[in-house]
């Protein structure tokens, strides 16, 4: 694998099965929903995940953070082989990436500052001093500096997802998968969102993010992936958007 690509996928297919099967239960018994994968990200890179509702691109997002297992083809993310990585190192792979969700998943009784040093503590940060500094050095990429004190139903949905983004880079991560980051904002706040994303590939994150907002494909171009009839290609946004 190139020192450089974070993410490499290789003939892989997907597949949807019963939380008890067996793998293969799975490959026999299980819906297939993607199949002939090949992708690779490099350090920096911004990716899109383009194509309608249930064409799959969540189902790839969650392979890539280990919530659905990787049966067939070659698979790495952040130095972790998702073919061999087995339960007990599903936190540790966690902690090399960020994920971004749409629904937030903030806890609603603790304050901003409280939601970020719970992360760190889980994660393993032992020295307070070590905790603030990296809390208020997130809470600055994403503009949040002012609000560490503010409760979750308090902050506007752009802020809830700046605090979102605000825990997935809490670790440093290599790679940073969003799930329709935008899906719930207004043009104006998802935007903000799409420029604090650049501000993270400039500093060597790889950010791959999956999205039916063609406005924003339209204002900050880049790298595309489509997924279509249970494939996925690499495409042409110009010609797409003409």
């Amino acid at each position: 694998m190139d020192e450089k690509q974070v993410i490499r996928l290789k003939e892989v297919s997907i597949y949807h099965g019963g939380e008890n099967q067996s793998v293969k239960q799975i490959l026999r018994e299980g819906e297939m929903v993607l199949s002939e994968v090949d992708l690779s990200v490099r350090r920096g890179e911004f990716v899109y995940l383009i194509g309608r509702v249930g064409s799959g691109k969540s189902s790839l997002l969650k392979t890539l953070y280990a919530e659905v297992p990787l049966l067939t083809g070659e698979g790495m993310i952040a130095g972790f082989n998702l073919r061999k990585l087995k339960r007990k190192e599903i936190p540790y792979l966690r902690r090399r990436i960020g994920i971004v969700f749409q629904d937030y998943q903030l806890l609603n009784d603790r304050n901003v500052f409280m939601n970020l040093y719970y992360v760190l503590k889980a994660t393993g940060w032992k020295k307070e001093s070590e905790i603030r500094e990296r809390i208020d050095k997130v809470l600055k990429m994403v503009h949040l500096e002012m609000k560490s004190y503010k409760m979750p139903f308090e902050l506007s949905g752009g802020e809830q997802q700046r605090l979102v983004i605000a825990r997935a880079l809490l670790n440093d991560p290599e790679v940073l998968l969003a799930d329709e980051p935008t899906g719930n904002l207004d043009p104006l706040t998802a935007d903000g969102i799409m420029q604090i994303f650049r501000e993270i590939t400039d500093r060597g994150c790889a950010v791959v993010m999956s999205t039916h907002n063609t406005s924003l494909i339209e204002n900050y171009p880049a790298r595309a992936i489509l997924f279509q009839k249970g494939k996925t290609s690499e495409v042409d946004l110009k010609q797409i958007l003409a």
